[in-house]
């Protein structure tokens, strides 16, 4: 080891990896999160209404949870870092039939496209994000690759509302791929990631025999299906409902985007107090964040300010749940990284289309009511979670 290797490994500074990172998880989050303000746009482009265009970003989630269930033991046989190189360019090209789509019907089977490639990209990014981590700063490592969210929320949804309210929802998808390129360059220098063994890659649902893995993703599953069930309608809540342009979606996803980006400063405390402790409350605390929701759904500013709680409360939830995830098995983080992007977008699709049916009927705020019910169950699954199934505990 160099004199300058030494002095970076004592300072444990966060590797210029986990910024690339960053931009692979801004560059999938835009597309997962984008479609939800756009909604009334994509609509009316195909005479359709927005409950049918929503079914594009279940299939996104169906094609994710196959190929994270199904592939992620990839991960583990090739290398993270090749894997994701060769998941994004799939990505980008789904991106782009996404926007020349002709009809929703196309529209919706490149999203399922989109999928099946984020389903290998973000266990990618998740591995590749503990692999790159210095001890001591798992969480800091971790909260900056997370602050991809951040990006995607602030510099792509955002401004996604406002572009399709400009130049049309098409322009969104060919911004986006563009963004894509200067991502793809970032990961030109990450290795591949771990010690690929080349031999035939184990299935991620094998890693269900991991101890302490099942409570966590149940509370996976409750986490991610009450935010997408809840997500994916407050775009049209607020255009139908509240009488607002699209374009106020893009100020509502500024807001949880600021929000989530201004928890990464907590990160490091994380490390100090274990994840394990720390976890149930903080599911207990988006509970709480829905329940205000329910309250503040009739006011516009109201909404802004709870969101920006959202966002804080979401990172924090997300970071200390990947957290004691990738401690089970170092081993097989690959298979249960995919296992957790499996649940996941099994849990967007069941949020995005169990929600749709109760928004219709009974409006927004039943939305966040059932979404508060659901995070009590995964604070409940966190809190049964045996601590000794992460050593960050």
């Amino acid at each position: 080891m160099t004199n300058e290797d030494q002095i970076s490994a004592g300072a444990a500074r966060i590797p210029a990896a986990a910024y690339a990172l960053c931009l692979c998880i801004g560059l999938v989050g835009a597309n997962s999160l984008a479609l939800g303000p756009i909604a009334p746009r994509v609509a009316e482009s195909f005479a359709s209404g927005v409950p049918a265009v929503m079914t594009a970003s279940a299939a996104f989630g169906i094609g994710t949870a196959a190929s994270a269930l199904l592939l992620a033991g990839l991960i583990d046989r090739f290398g993270a870092g090749r894997v994701l190189r060769y998941a994004l360019l799939a990505f980008l090209a789904a991106l782009a039939a996404s926007g020349a789509a002709p009809a929703l019907a196309a529209f919706v089977g490149a999203q399922l496209l989109a999928g099946l490639a984020a389903g290998l990209a973000l266990p990618a990014i998740y591995t590749l994000a503990a692999l790159a981590a210095p001890a001591g700063r798992e969480s800091d490592t971790l909260g900056i690759v997370l602050f991809g969210w951040t990006l995607s929320m602030v510099a792509g949804v955002s401004l996604s509302a406002v572009i399709a309210d400009l130049l049309g929802w098409r322009m969104v998808y060919a911004i986006v791929v563009v963004a894509g390129l200067a991502a793809m360059a970032g990961t030109t220098k990450l290795t591949a990631g771990g010690n690929p063994t080349r031999r035939t890659a184990p299935s991620p649902l094998s890693a269900l025999r991991v101890p302490g893995i099942a409570p966590l993703l149940l509370a996976c599953a409750a986490f991610m299906a009450s935010f997408y069930g809840v997500y994916g309608y407050v775009g049209d809540h607020l255009h139908r409902g509240l009488g607002l342009p699209v374009s106020a979606g893009g100020l509502l996803a500024l807001c949880y985007g600021l929000g989530f980006g201004a928890t990464t400063f907590l990160d490091r405390w994380i490390d100090r107090l274990g994840p394990a402790r720390l976890l149930p409350l903080f599911f207990a605390v988006v509970g709480a964040v829905y329940l205000a929701m329910t309250a503040a759904s009739a006011s516009y500013p109201a909404l802004l300010a709870v969101v920006f709680c959202w966002g804080m409360a979401n990172h924090a939830a997300l970071n200390v749940l990947i957290l004691r995830l990738a401690a089970l098995d170092p081993g097989r983080r690959g298979a249960i990284m995919g296992l957790n992007s499996g649940v996941t977008y099994l849990a967007l699709f069941a949020g995005t289309t169990g929600f749709g049916p109760l928004y219709a009927s009974a409006g927004f705020s039943a939305l966040a009511g059932l979404a508060v019910a659901l995070m009590l169950v995964a604070a409940l699954a966190a809190a049964l979670a045996p601590r000794a199934a992460t050593a960050s505990a």
